[in-house]
């Protein structure tokens, strides 16, 4: 195993700029089933990662854990052509400990008492699975990707290019080794292939991991009017990604291409997070948050290889019969770190006495702003990619609850922006949650089921033609439903 100084251990940096930036609200099932809304909502558990002002509503320590049960369905089309997957997803999301000190009534002074929390959440879930196929030929293959990154690369040095290096130890490409005139090239840079037709094209990908946040967060009250709050949290990363790739051919020299790739990301990164929450009056809560930027450092293990089967085709240049051909990566190791873009929150909730409240968040994020640093390659180009493809971009939450006695009714909704610049598809986010609760002197249960859906678009590789994208695009539509029990004990 060894890492290559000069090259990447995979392309699409820029994509992980996004993956591990992307924020979507998580916490307890009372939380999820107000459709995330808690930039100003206080008491609750969720408080720790979010806005640690809540944390000053405390008059009472607790303790809480959240186990969930979730499917995580995609539908991609490709040519017409559609292709179902499901994944199940069973996790604990969420575990949380509060440790409250609120001064007694008969106390003066404007500090009312506070509250230190710690919290481990699952902030995002990566395990899912997709595929498609086609029994109609493509309009282009992965050798003319190959191509065009192939060239300006001298022989002496291509084997050395990843994927590229493999198509041409595997013949899938061949450098052009005459010039116009029949004149032989020096250590040529140009290429080209004897494979002339379009094939039919497969592939499956499975994502699996997770990342998740240690918050340890202290929330402060302030004439039972003003409450305000800050937080660390050090989250850590685990992301693997296969992917199987296959073209098939008819009356061409290659009769199957087979590419195999292997990819593990995991990170550790920081972030502070500080908010505030303003009661003006009784009936009204108003809630800021400002979330930092997390730094991020990553590891990654990349390896792939490819296996051709040829006709037993004559290839002249190199007096050579092709049949199966091979050939591996080794294993290649790398470094960077990514720092993801700040957010700002706000939120107000509005009571209706005890019988209940509607509570409102938006969020802005300007997904640009994130950046890769590495001395193990240049992300130039990558950080060009983020600048160009990602904009700003605004989240927005809304939910309600209804008392009756012990009982709560919970009913919420979440609308997560397109986070690119421009498009004429989109990829936001909606969320439709439900819930209900009771709760008791000393414990209290809550349950909430959230439904999730976003399109994506999915481009295998990239081929260029007058300033065009004109690789195989594939879309994806996303359902996940999940469901969620919160057990909460007061003490």
């Amino acid at each position: 195993m060894f890492s290559f100084g000069l090259l990447k251990a995979q392309s699409g940096y820029f994509e992980d700029a996004l993956r591990f930036s992307q924020f979507n609200s998580t916490g307890s099932a009372r939380i999820m089933g107000l459709g995330g809304t808690q930039m100003s909502l206080g008491g609750d558990i969720s408080n720790i990662h979010t806005n640690p002002a809540g944390l000053g509503f405390f008059r009472r320590s607790e303790f809480s854990f959240t186990p969930s049960f979730g499917t995580w369905t995609t539908e991609t089309n490709y040519l017409g052509q559609l292709q179902e997957n499901r994944t199940t997803n069973i996790a604990i999301p969420n575990l949380s400990l509060v440790i409250s000190n609120p001064k007694g009534p008969l106390e003066t002074g404007a500090f009312r008492g506070g509250t230190f929390g710690i919290s481990f959440n699952r902030t995002n879930n990566f395990n899912s699975n997709f595929g498609y196929f086609s029994d109609i030929e493509g309009q282009t293959s992965i050798i003319d990707a190959f191509i065009q990154q192939a060239n300006g690369i001298p022989e002496s040095q291509i084997e050395n290019f990843g994927l590229t290096g493999l198509a041409y130890s595997t013949f899938l490409i061949n450098p052009i080794t005459e010039d116009q005139n029949g004149n032989p090239i020096n250590n040529p840079s140009q290429y080209d292939s004897f494979v002339l037709g379009f094939p039919f094209q497969d592939e499956s990908v499975v994502t699996e991991g997770r990342s998740t946040q240690t918050t340890i967060s202290y929330g402060a009250n302030f004439y039972n009017k003003l409450f305000v709050g800050g937080g660390l949290g050090l989250t850590s990363i685990n992301y693997t990604s296969r992917k199987s790739y296959g073209e098939e051919f008819f009356n061409e020299p290659l009769m199957v291409s087979s590419i195999d790739e292997f990819l593990n990301i995991t990170g550790f990164g920081a972030n502070i997070n500080l908010g505030v929450i303003y009661k003006p009056i009784d009936e009204v809560n108003l809630g800021f948050n400002f979330q930092s930027p997390t730094w991020y450092r990553f590891n990654e293990e990349f390896e792939a290889s490819i296996v051709n089967q040829f006709d037993n085709f004559y290839f002249e240049p190199e007096d050579i019969t092709l049949g199966t051909e091979q050939a591996s990566t080794p294993i290649v190791l790398g470094t960077y770190n990514l720092n993801t873009p700040m957010r700002f929150s706000g939120g107000a909730t509005f009571f209706a006495g005890k019988n209940g409240f509607i509570s409102a968040d938006i969020d802005f994020v300007d997904y640009s702003r994130g950046r890769i640093n590495s001395r193990d390659f240049n992300p130039n180009d990558d950080n060009q990619e983020i600048r160009r493809l990602y904009g700003q971009t605004f989240n927005y939450r809304v939910g309600g609850e209804y008392r009756i006695d012990k009982f709560r009714v919970r009913a919420g909704y979440g609308l997560y922006g397109d986070p690119f610049r421009s498009s004429t598809f989109s990829r936001s986010t909606q969320q439709l949650t439900g819930g209900f609760g009771v709760r008791f002197e000393k414990v209290y249960v809550d349950l909430a089921v959230m439904g999730t859906r976003f399109d994506q678009l999915y481009n295998p590789y990239s081929v260029i033609e007058n300033g065009q994208e004109i690789g195989p695009i594939i879309e994806i539509r996303n359902q996940i439903t999940n469901g969620m029990l919160t057990v909460g004990f007061n003490f």
